[in-house]
C-alpha cells in the first residue's frame, strides 16, 4: 500500500510529528517488483529512499522529502539440531516478543536483550545489546535486498563487521540495503550471562539460574528505570556508552572514584554515557517539550507530547556540551537523525535549528 504526504507520527517512538512524501508498507516478498519500481521512480525523481523498521531508534529532524518504505515483513521459522536451536525471523517481528517468546518456548539465550524496542530488521544494524550480550553473539545470517538493483543477498556473522553499536550497515552499505530476515543460532547448552549491572544480584542470591529468571530481572530493571514509549515519548538510550582510553579512566578515576568503568580487551574503557550525564545534574532538565528523564539520564523524552524535534535537538546538544565540559568525553548519540534528505547527526542540524 502507497499512501502519499503521509504522517509519521504513529512510526517513531518519540511521537514527533513529520510527514513522508511516500510512504510504502513492505508487508510481503512478493511486493518485490512493485517496490522496485517504486524505489526506481523516485531515484529518477532524485528523492531520497529511507528504510523504517519499528523507528524506536528514530528522530524525525524534519518531513521526509522522498520514500519510507515501513518494513512489515513477518514470520519465524524455527528447526534445530542436536545442539542448537535455529530461528529465521523476518525483519517485521517485534523484537520483544521475540525474545519472550523463545524463554517461554525453553530456547534460551537472548533473554539479556528483552524489552529493547524495535523490530528484528534493526536488530543488526545497531548490533543491538545489553547486560554483557550483544545480537553478534547469536547471529549467523542477515538476507537483505540491495536497494540499488534489487538483488537478494545474505551476509555471514563475520561479513556483517559487527562491533560496539555499528556493523556494515551503518558503514559501507549504510543506505543501499532493506534486511527481510535475521537467523539466529542459539546453543541448547546454554550458559547464563549475570556480570552486568544489576544482574549481577542474580549471582549472589540464587545457586542456579534460569532463563527466565534473567528475562524477568531485565523486564523489571527496563521497566523501572525506562519509560513506556506509548506513554512518554522517547527513543530509549539517546547516547552511546562512551569508549576512552586507559589514561583517561584513570584521571576521571582519581576524581570520581565510584564511575562505573568497565576495561576492554583492546585496552580502552567503556564509561556509563547516563552516570556522567546524572553527574552533571541534568536529570529533569527541560527545554521546550523535551526533558532528561528523570530515573535515567540516559533518556529524553517528549514530556508532554508536544516537543518538536528541536526542542529535542537542543536538548540532546546541551547534554552533550555539559558532559564534554566536565569529564572531557564526548558523546555520540545512538538515535538516528533524519531530516528532508535522509541520515543526518546532530552536529549538522544543531546549526539549522
Amino acid at each position: 500500500m502507497i499512501e502519499k504526504n503521509s504522517s509519521l507520527k504513529a512510526f517513531n517512538s518519540f511521537s514527533i510529528d513529520a510527514e513522508a512524501h511516500l510512504l510504502f508498507h513492505f508487508t510481503d516478498l512478493s511486493q518485490h517488483a512493485e517496490l522496485l519500481a517504486l524505489i526506481k521512480k523516485t531515484k529518477e525523481e532524485s528523492r531520497p529512499i529511507l528504510v523504517l523498521g519499528g523507528g524506536s531508534n528514530t528522530l524525525f529532524c524534519d518531513d521526509f522529502d522522498g520514500l519510507v518504505i515501513k518494513v512489515e515483513l513477518m514470520g519465524i521459522k524455527h528447526t534445530e539440531t542436536s545442539e542448537y536451536h535455529l530461528l529465521e525471523v523476518a525483519a517485521g517481528e517485534d523484537w520483544h516478543q521475540l525474545v519472550e517468546q523463545t524463554v517461554e518456548q525453553g530456547i534460551n539465550g537472548l533473554e539479556n536483550l528483552a524489552l529493547i524496542p524495535g523490530v528484528v530488521g534493526a536488530a543488526p544494524v545497531q548490533n543491538i545489546g545489553a547486560y554483557g550480550v550483544e545480537l553478534k553473539d547469536f547471529c549467523v545470517q542477515v538476507d537483505y535486498i540491495d536497494l540499488i538493483d534489487g538483488s537478494a543477498h545474505s551476509l555471514t556473522n563475520e561479513q556483517c563487521k559487527f562491533a560496539y553499536r555499528d556493523s556494515i550497515f551503518k558503514g559501507e552499505l549504510k543506505d543501499r540495503v532493506l534486511i527481510t530476515s535475521v537467523s539466529l543460532k542459539l546453543p541448547k547448552q546454554w550458559q547464563a550471562h549475570c556480570q552486568y549491572g544489576l544482574l549481577q544480584g542474580l549471582n549472589e542470591t540464587e545457586e542456579s539460574v534460569s532463563a527466565l529468571q534473567i528475562f524477568d530481572s531485565v523486564c523489571r530493571i527496563r521497566t523501572e528505570k525506562l519509560p513506556d514509549p506509548k506513554v512518554l515519548g522517547n527513543a530509549g538510550s539517546f547516547f552511546k556508552n562512551p569508549i576512552v582510553s586507559e589514561y583517561l579512566s584513570e584521571q576521571l578515576l582519581s576524581h570520581h572514584s565510584d564511575m562505573p568503568h568497565y576495561p576492554q580487551q583492546d585496552g580502552n574503557v567503556k564509561l556509563a554515557a547516563g552516570w556522567l550525564i546524572d553527574q552533571c545534574g541534568l536529570k529533569g532538565h527541560k527545554i521546550g517539550g523535551a526533558a532528561v528523564h528523570l530515573q535515567q539520564a540516559l533518556v529524553l523524552i517528549n514530556e508532554d507530547g508536544r516537543a518538536t524535534a528541536d526542542d529535542v535537538i537542543q536538548l540532546a546538544w546541551f547534554v552533550r556540551e555539559q558532559v564534554l565540559q566536565k569529564f572531557a568525553v564526548l558523546l555520540e548519540h545512538e538515535v538516528r537523525f533524519i531530516d528532508a534528505q535522509g541520515e543526518t547527526d546532530l552536529l549538522q542540524v544543531i546549526d539549522n535549528v
